[in-house]
């Protein structure tokens, strides 16, 4: 808790000014940002390209921190989460700073969060599934939504999480399961004008339980057209048909495209047959994708070795500490790349990143 008399707004206007944490190595150096990094690789491009959506995105950002800044200093006049829901003001500048690899998530996600948030009266929850291998970025981009829509982030009373193998282990459970889960939905709404649930592990949910969330999804018509309709996010996340995915990519770079190149046009056909052809799954058989409830499927990409430096130059700086070339280098080389004749996938995407730096604390 902050103390004392109030912060000077230059000191605020001062901090705001300064480059992202994500820019700057050992020494105080700064360093190219990964979609710069990434966008070299790709081709050159013209000097101002996009300056006016950065700026657009930097202001928001902007504007959230003070939000921000302000609840803490002065509380007594800040709204709370279930009061005043957020918008997803900075989403755009965190997508692009901190998520790698993924270009097709990042603009899926903030024009389907950016659409539905401006609707003025929503008659449809927002339903995404994120698809992709484990440490690709599927909880990352979760929690940035979630820290984007809400001051608390997944802390909030307005945001809930399901873990299907935690919260409902037990099958036989199933129909106990069902009546929390809808109640806890329900509850959650009541007290929220806004309202985000993650359900992981996606692929494991019981049928019944699918089938429990479909009048939450379903297209509703509101009973008082001047009421104001709670808005509601779901976020499904699963490993199902990620080998789909990373198998297409790896072809497309064989065949000589770049990574940027590649669009849903490519993935989207064989990623929702890889869904609903599952045989190890019931999720593909579910109400919620045979009746077209589900608004987009997001595939998360195989991460390649520099996003993997990325990440951890990421996990070096989030805590505070150096970094040199070599360190990221060799904790890139500890991961496992697939497949075994390429080795041009982390096997495990970004995930363990931040535990390998322990090796080089000083």
């Amino acid at each position: 808790m902050l103390r004392g008399p109030r912060s000077p707004l230059w000191l605020l206007l001062l901090l705001l000014l300064l480059p992202p944490p994500g820019t700057w190595g050992d020494g105080g150096r700064a360093r190219p940002r990964e979609g710069a990094e990434e966008a070299g690789e790709a081709g050159s491009c013209p000097a101002f390209q996009g300056l006016r959506e950065r700026l657009r995105a930097a202001g928001a950002l902007c504007r959230r921190y003070w939000a921000l800044f302000s609840c803490r200093v002065w509380p007594e006049g800040c709204r709370q989460d279930e009061e005043e829901p957020a918008r997803p003001l900075g989403l755009e500048a965190d997508l692009r700073v901190r998520l790698h690899g993924q270009h097709l998530a990042r603009e899926l996600v903030l024009t389907a969060a950016r659409g539905y948030l401006e609707l003025p009266q929503p008659d449809k929850a927002l339903a995404l599934s994120f698809h992709g291998w484990s440490g690709t970025g599927k909880n990352f981009v979760a929690r940035m939504l979630a820290e984007n829509l809400y001051r608390d982030g997944l802390r909030s009373d307005c945001v809930k999480v399901f873990i299907a193998t935690l919260h409902f282990p037990h099958h036989k459970y199933v129909d106990l399961y069902q009546e929390q889960l809808a109640g806890q939905i329900r509850k959650t709404q009541e007290h929220c004008h806004q309202t985000l649930f993650i359900l992981d592990e996606a692929e494991k949910l019981h049928p019944g339980l699918l089938e429990a969330l479909r009048p939450h999804l379903e297209r509703q018509a509101p009973e008082n057209p001047r009421a104001k309709s709670p808005r509601t996010i779901f976020l499904f996340l699963s490993n199902l048909a990620g080998n789909i995915i990373n198998e297409v990519v790896l072809n497309l770079l064989k065949a000589g495209w770049s990574r940027e190149e590649i669009g849903m046009e490519h993935l989207e056909p064989q990623l929702q047959a890889g869904i609903v052809e599952a045989t190890d799954s019931g999720f593909g058989h579910s109400c919620l994708v045979k009746e077209n409830l589900i608004d987009f499927f997001i595939p998360f990409l195989p991460l390649e070795y520099r996003h993997v430096r990325l990440c951890a130059r990421d996990a070096f700086l989030s805590q505070g500490l150096l970094y040199t070339e070599e360190a990221l280098d060799e904790i890139a080389k500890m991961m496992v790349y697939v497949p075994k004749e390429e080795q041009l996938f982390s096997s495990q995407g970004c995930k363990s990143v931040s535990q390998r730096i322990n090796y080089f604390m000083p």
